[in-house]
């Protein structure tokens, strides 16, 4: 069928109905499109980076931190070992002070064990003739040992000779002579002697500069068969 308009202005009526139309947005210039402004399009890009880069380093410290776990736990479990290990050092470690202690004090006693031997065997050897002696006293423990020898001479000689001898010891320094007068001697008041006092340091000399000779020597064995005979 055929339809004639004679509206004037009218639209001829398609009588295939409406079609439907649709076309993109276009950038610029408005008309429904984005917007054109270069500062909103940079807005919006740094929102987009923003948001990336929030997300990578979201995810990076994530994996940091179970990295980090992971290193503290091994580290607490080294911990423990070490721990272990350092209350068995200190415990040896106190053992052996303990020790050296004890041997620092056990030195000490047999240092001093041959002090009054060597004494009284350096005065008998230095002793002369016509020279008796009363006591031989410690004035100090020292070092150095400080001893007063007191006794009698039949002269100034003979103390003098004594001295020497004593300064010629390998063991004693500074004799210094504190008295010396004359005295009615004590057997017979008759006779006259000279009363002296001395003091004297001893100081045992370095031991490569000591002799010593074995305690058993090779008459030992002889002696023990005799014995055993």
């Amino acid at each position: 069928m055929i339809e004639v308009n004679l509206l004037p202005g009218g639209k001829k009526r398609s009588s295939r109905g409406r079609a439907f139309s649709f076309s993109l947005p276009k950038l610029g210039g408005g008309g429904g499109g984005f917007p054109a402004d270069p500062f909103i399009l940079g807005a919006v890009g740094a929102g987009v980076l923003s948001v990336g880069i929030m997300a990578w380093l979201f995810f990076g410290v994530r994996s940091q931190r179970k990295d980090l776990q992971v290193q503290v736990e091994e580290q607490v479990h080294d911990s423990i070992q070490y721990a272990d290990v350092i209350k068995r050092t200190n415990q040896l470690t106190a053992r052996r002070d303990s020790i050296a202690q004890r041997v620092s004090i056990i030195q000490d006693i047999d240092a001093g064990r041959y002090t009054w031997p060597h004494i009284m065997d350096e005065v008998d050897r230095a002793l002369p003739d016509y020279t008796w002696l009363r006591s031989v006293a410690q004035l100090s423990a020292g070092p150095p040992v400080q001893i007063r020898i007191s006794g009698s001479a039949g002269s100034t000689f003979a103390i003098t000779n004594f001295m020497r001898r004593l300064e010629a010891s390998e063991f004693f320094r500074g004799v210094h002579m504190e008295r010396s007068e004359q005295a009615p001697a004590e057997q017979n008041p008759q006779d006259i002697v000279y009363v002296f006092d001395l003091t004297v340091n001893y100081e045992p000399p370095p031991l490569d500069q000591l002799q010593t000779v074995p305690l058993f020597g090779d008459d030992a064995a002889p002696v023990a068969d005799s014995v055993g005979d």
